[in-house]
């Protein structure tokens, strides 16, 4: 069937299809059809903000999501995928809001829990990131990702040894976070006084990449 002659399912497919093979500009150009055939497929509006969001294009992603939103305020993929691209903004708190609205459509999407731990985290609402990453780490504890940041909210809201143990977590389950070792290694010194355990776990994060960590190792251990 020549392309003039699609159907709206068909050039919706078609959109699908290039988005999954990483051909963003593509995959817009077919939800456009789409929405000229039909301006109220939601689906299509939600989409097309996904490959602006692939793209990196925040602000056109949140127009485009906002639209889905419009028509249909059911399902909580809109919300969330706005959630996301605000995120990306550093606008944690409309991210926030768009994940409240996510979370109240559909509670078993546990990837709402985590990215919303992540913008409480990056406006210090530490004890609510906390109850979000430990949500996403009920169903699973082997996230790595999920470990760390957890370990950071937890290191904001004073609980060093819990911090601490959350980092252990998070490098048993990926050796190569240079990140945790660095928290880890000046938590162990400023928060326990343990400079060997400390220098040990700085000196393997510099090794990782983790430049950071140099200056803690120039000021405390050299020996």
């Amino acid at each position: 069937m020549g392309a003039c002659g699609a159907s709206e399912q068909e050039l919706f497919d078609q959109g699908v299809a290039q988005l999954e093979a990483n051909e963003y500009s593509k995959a817009i150009g077919y939800f456009d059809r789409v929405i000229e055939k039909n301006e109220s497929n939601t689906s299509a509006h939600n989409a097309k903000g996904v490959a602006y969001f692939q793209q990196g294009k925040f602000d056109e992603a949140i127009v485009a999501f906002t639209t889905s939103i419009r028509l249909d305020s059911s399902s909580y993929k809109p919300f969330f995928n706005r959630g996301n691209a605000y995120l990306e903004k550093k606008a944690y708190k409309e991210a926030i809001r768009d994940y409240n609205f996510a979370n109240g459509l559909d509670p078993q999407q546990l990837d709402i829990y985590y990215n919303r731990g992540l913008a409480l985290l990056a406006l210090e609402e530490y004890e609510d990131a906390i109850m979000d990453f430990d949500i996403s780490l009920q169903a699973n504890p082997n996230q790595a990702l999920v470990q760390f940041n957890r370990a950071k909210a937890q290191l904001g809201n004073n609980d060093p040894l819990g911090g601490m143990e959350s980092l252990i977590n998070a490098i048993n389950l990926d050796s190569n976070n240079g990140p945790a070792y660095y928290l880890l290694g000046v938590t162990q010194m400023s928060a326990l006084g343990q400079k060997e355990e400390g220098c040990a776990n700085l000196k393997m994060a510099l090794s990782l990449g983790y430049k950071e960590a140099q200056t803690w190792v120039d000021d405390f251990c050299q020996d």
